[in-house]
């Protein structure tokens, strides 16, 4: 283990804890949904036909689950975080989730931000797991869009 590894750890480990901070709101356009379709290869008309979606309980076209959990990565971008500029990073990537859930639908036309809370962290050698718990908000409605357990895995030298 290096020490920057461990002084990462150290104040990752200090943010546990705290109060779920948010990002700032991004508006999920059809435009976007079509674009995401086209690339997943899913067309559901749920997603892209306005006409048939409005005969469903959804009322319209809803974005795709995974187009949602796919916008936490520009989502959580935004959100402000109290961790000190660390010292060594080779590298971070995505290391999976624990859990996803998509809970509600996203309305096409819809504002969504996403929460964050660092719910854990762990040394693996020279890189250090973060997890944390994410929330996709839709504004104006109570109940939110996804909930999701995060790992980041930072790589340090």
């Amino acid at each position: 283990m290096s020490e920057n590894a461990q002084a990462a750890y150290d104040a990752i480990n200090a943010l546990i804890g705290n109060e779920p901070v948010a990002g700032d709101w991004f508006t999920v356009d059809q435009d976007r949904i079509q674009a995401f379709a086209d690339a997943t290869l899913d067309h559901q008309f749920i997603h892209l036909d306005p006409e048939r979606a409005a005969q469903t309980p959804f009322g319209g076209t809803i974005a795709h689950g995974f187009l949602t959990l796919s916008l936490l990565v520009h989502l959580s971008a935004s959100i402000p975080t109290d961790l000190p500029k660390l010292e060594g990073v080779l590298m971070g990537v995505n290391y999976g989730m624990n859990k996803v859930r998509f809970v509600n639908p996203v309305p096409t036309g819809s504002r969504v931000r996403a929460t964050a809370a660092t719910v854990a962290v762990a040394i693996k050698g020279n890189a250090v797991d973060q997890t944390r718990a994410m929330t996709v908000e839709i504004d104006g409605v109570d109940k939110p869009a996804l909930v999701a357990e995060w790992i980041g895995r930072t790589v340090f030298t």
